[in-house]
């Protein structure tokens, strides 16, 4: 999995009840793209994440 700084995230719901979470991606900590991703959420809390099966990330539009 590869990301940029500016890109979208999605953490889907492991449930019905659970909303999924929504965050852009501050800094890329891993070579070449790769996690651990540092993440401001929409609540605007930042976390440290390793995507899973759940992760979908939406690529910035190119400048």
């Amino acid at each position: 999995m590869h990301a940029s700084q500016g890109d979208r995230i999605i953490i889907r719901g492991k449930t019905v009840e659970t909303p999924d979470r929504h965050g852009k991606i501050v800094e890329v900590r891993g070579p070449n793209g790769e996690p651990p991703y540092l993440v401001r959420f929409g609540e605007g809390h930042e976390s440290v994440v390793f995507p899973g099966s759940d992760f979908v990330i939406e690529h910035a539009e190119p400048a």
